[in-house]
């Protein structure tokens, strides 16, 4: 019997029902982006979908603690992930298109210096790879431009390039995609802490804990979208089904922040001096001033997901990149604010830069799933994702007639 509140976003405040015992198609547990967009490309395939978030809102995670960028990932071309560069540069058109209130093309500049791993020439190669994935075109900036480029450091500078990808608000993204499913009539639970889940011959039953009540409920489908838990709740979920795949091994790699006094005219991709990995920085508002925000870092994670915090290190890390290239001599009092979000990547030897940014959909039972999780997945990508998935689970789903094409949904505006 279902006895906790239903609850349903709007643009501004949630409106409590009652929740009564029914059976849905598809429960999605976790309200960050792949969460939403599941339930989204679920609720448009007309499908009844009740979403279970443990948080009291939505994005709650690394959802709203990400780099904020929509972008195809100009560095995944170096290890030959060109099926996903294109997949995420094409959905950053349709997020342009669905959605200009919250995503903005905006012109990146890539600085090489003498001492720059990556040559000009080979900078050049995957700019025009980048352009031609993205129909943007890109540019070398003139010399007598780099002026102009918000007090970069001009020393030992070789060249400047301009291409273009998109900024965002991560948590209002999550919000408005969450918005646009229940439009279509997806329901949302907050304070759903999921325990396990039991299988029965029409579907599963999913046991969970919201607010001081037990409660249950049933559906056809579940689909395991919790980000950093992913691993440990598909494992939980699937316990009682003894001959059900458990999840792979995967590592927890942490992404930190910091936000500086400091205004900044257009975004930089950097190279870090200290390691040479890439980093982001990038103009943000900050409690209604103007201000820039410095990421990411790769710092392997152990422990609850909810502990994640910046390191005294990583913060230090992203400072000195700052000072480096603008001539700074910020020190620590000086960071605003600073946080930290979690990547699910395969678990192995390799360094995080050159691991898989593909998603990985794992299911309990190949030919009869009814659990399946999501590990990994880029913010851009989420709508793609979630549309793979949900028509690979069709053939075991009700037969549903389609309400809407994501492609082309407007995403509504959100505070």
């Amino acid at each position: 019997m279902m006895c906790c509140a239903r609850v349903h976003v709007t643009t501004q405040l949630m409106t409590i029902t009652t929740m009564t015992e029914q059976e849905w198609d598809i429960i999605v547990i976790g309200a960050g982006i792949h969460g939403a967009g599941v339930a989204q490309a679920a609720a448009a395939h007309g499908y009844s979908v009740l979403l279970l978030e443990q948080c009291t809102s939505a994005a709650c995670a690394t959802s709203s603690k990400s780099s904020k960028l929509i972008h195809g990932g100009l560095r995944y071309l170096e290890t030959g992930q060109f099926a996903l560069v294109r997949e995420c540069l094409r959905e950053r058109r349709y997020l342009l298109r669905n959605a200009p209130h919250l995503v903005k093309l905006k012109p990146f500049y890539l600085p090489i210096y003498r001492s720059t791993t990556r040559r000009p020439w080979k900078i050049t190669t995957g700019m025009l790879l980048y352009s031609w994935f993205s129909r943007r075109s890109y540019h070398r900036v003139q010399k007598k431009d780099w002026i102009l480029l918000d007090g970069l450091n001009t020393e030992d500078l070789d060249a400047v390039f301009c291409y273009y990808d998109a900024q965002t608000d991560d948590a209002r993204l999550t919000r408005a995609v969450l918005q646009s499913a229940v439009s279509m009539g997806a329901q949302i639970q907050y304070d759903a802490h999921v325990r396990d889940a039991e299988f029965k011959p029409t579907g599963v039953r999913v046991n969970m804990r919201c607010g001081d009540e037990d409660s249950s409920v049933e559906a056809a489908m579940v689909i395991n979208a919790s980000g950093p838990w992913v691993d440990e709740l598909h494992n939980r979920l699937v316990a009682s089904h003894p001959d059900a795949t458990l999840s792979p091994p995967v590592s927890l790699v942490q992404g930190a922040h910091i936000i500086l006094p400091d205004t900044i005219t257009h975004p930089y991709y950097l190279e870090a001096p200290q390691d040479k990995r890439a980093v982001f920085v990038l103009p943000w508002e900050l409690d209604g001033e103007q201000r820039v925000m410095l990421g990411t870092t790769e710092t392997a994670f152990s422990g609850d997901p909810a502990t994640v915090a910046p390191t005294e290190h990583e913060i230090d890390y992203l400072l000195e990149v700052y000072n480096h290239y603008f001539r700074r001599d910020l020190q620590r009092d000086k960071v605003l604010a600073s946080f930290a979000g979690l990547r699910v990547l395969p678990a192995g030897e390799d360094m995080a830069f050159a691991k898989s940014r593909d998603t990985l959909f794992v299911r309990d039972d190949e030919n009869r799933p009814r659990v399946v999780s999501i590990l990994g997945g880029k913010l851009t990508a989420y709508r793609a994702n979630a549309e793979k998935l949900i028509t690979s689970l069709m053939p075991v789903l009700p037969e549903k007639d389609a309400i809407a094409d994501t492609t082309r949904l407007m995403l509504p505006i959100v505070d």
